[in-house]
């Protein structure tokens, strides 16, 4: 059913490194919900697997010294969505993971997994992109952290280089303190399918909730990897809360992005869901952060 030629199963970060440095050709697996689907398509044939699944320092939902959340990269949709770190200060997280698949797919799934694919229509990619995440990779150089806008290269290609995998992902306290945010997924199915456009919104209020002091937003699918709509963030910085700017927000969003035709939805389809789906995130962003519309 599964061909491969070999499967190394990594006893530490380290081991998982030299692993990876003694069998430069072997692909990770973690859960598996991706590579043995792929595996019994014939995509992978005779392929080296080096599991990281028992690393379970990889694991969990932590807060930095210095506030940043830190998300280990073997941690399931599932305890991301149950997490009360997660639901505390970026809930709009665990709510987009939840969409992830069914409940079997979130129980085994994996935020890093999720994210080393460089596929453009993960959950989670548009929702850690708008909160300015941080990838880290462990490799023989040691730990590295990059911007994960840095880290999609472009389709299916991501920047992790000889010997790395990738550990956690962590959240700035910059980019969540006070900030509040919602993720639409629109999709052909309500569930077990794959967004056909995901719209994540979050922004920050001035202390009379008057003004947006920030605003963020995040596509997938809206181009060749998930990407940030700086357009409308800049426009919305700064400005009173209406629905006059929803709307200038949303509308602006269409100087950034480039959404493809495919059998899913065609490009314009696509570039409407945006639209709609940029005001409403905006409108119960801002709702969540207590401002009024």
């Amino acid at each position: 059913m599964y061909d491969m030629k070999a499967l190394y199963q990594a006893q530490s970060v380290a081991d998982a490194v030299a692993l990876r440095l003694a069998h430069p050709e072997a692909h990770i697996i973690a859960g598996g919900s991706d590579v043995l689907v792929q595996m019994r398509e014939g995509k992978r044939a005779g392929v080296e697997l080096i599991s990281i699944y028992g690393l379970d320092e990889l694991r969990g939902v932590s807060l930095e010294e210095d506030g940043a959340i830190r998300i280990g990269s073997l941690t399931s949709f599932s305890h991301i969505t149950r997490d009360p770190i997660i639901q505390k200060y970026i809930n709009v997280l665990g709510e987009a993971v939840n969409q992830v698949g069914g409940p079997q797919i979130r129980n085994i799934g994996t935020i890093g997994g999720n994210t080393c694919n460089g596929v453009t229509s993960a959950d989670s990619s548009s929702t850690l992109h708008a909160w300015d995440a941080i990838v880290e990779l462990t490799g023989p150089d040691g730990v590295r952290r990059q911007p994960i806008q840095e880290f999609y290269i472009r389709a299916g290609r991501v920047d992790i280089r000889e010997g790395e995998i990738q550990t956690a992902i962590l959240i700035p306290k910059e980019s969540y303190e006070n900030t509040f945010g919602h993720y639409i997924k629109y999709a052909m199915r309500n569930a077990m399918d794959i967004a056909t456009l995901g719209t994540s919104v979050n922004v920050r209020l001035s202390a009379d909730k008057k003004y947006v002091e920030r605003a963020r937003v995040a596509f997938g699918v809206a181009g060749p990897v998930p990407l940030r709509a700086a357009t409308a963030e800049a426009l919305a910085g700064g400005k009173p809360v209406s629905l006059e700017l929803a709307e200038a927000f949303s509308q602006a969003v269409k100087a950034d992005i480039n959404p493809r035709d495919s059998w899913r939805a065609a490009r314009d389809f696509r570039m409407h869901i945006a639209v709609e789906s940029a005001k409403r995130a905006f409108i119960e962003s801002v709702r969540l952060a207590g401002g009024a519309l």
